[in-house]
């Protein structure tokens, strides 16, 4: 399981809209090797088709596919925008912090959720989150967390 490692995080990424910042996220977990190109796909379409649901809170949204659309390894990107994106929701837009989740079971899935909440439970790691400059400022934040 990987979960926000060093390869999967991306501060100050620019992205216009949302299905670019959704391949953003998407695209590190491709790089880092836990998921194949057609996951990217997959979240993309499911925004299209379903639009926002999981733009969870305030800034924040956690795109993701289907686990037979092409997961290899438990794992959450994160992309930090330098500029907030509008993705349609009425009352958590506009988003800054994208985590893209791949998971290859129901049981993956919660557990990632799990950890994710409790780190996005505190507004302030959100903030923290929000105003990082660095990988090391988002590990320093992680480390805090366990």
């Amino acid at each position: 399981m990987k979960f926000l490692d060093r390869k999967l995080i991306k501060i100050g990424a620019e992205a216009k809209t949302a299905d670019e910042a959704i391949k953003e996220a998407g695209e590190m977990l491709v790089k880092g090797g836990v998921v194949d190109a057609t996951y990217v796909d997959a979240m993309v379409s499911a925004y299209k088709e379903n639009g926002p649901y999981f733009v969870l809170a305030p800034s924040i949204a956690i795109p993701h596919a289907r686990p037979e659309d092409g997961v290899k390894e438990a794992s959450v990107s994160l992309i930090q925008l330098k500029n907030p994106v509008t993705f349609g929701h009425q009352s958590n837009d506009p988003v800054q912090l994208v985590f893209g989740l791949g998971a290859s079971s129901s049981d993956e899935h919660l557990t990632l959720l799990r950890r994710l909440t409790g780190l996005l439970n505190d507004r302030k790691n959100v903030e923290a989150l929000m105003n990082a400059d660095s990988y090391e400022d988002i590990q320093n934040l992680l480390k805090m967390e366990r």
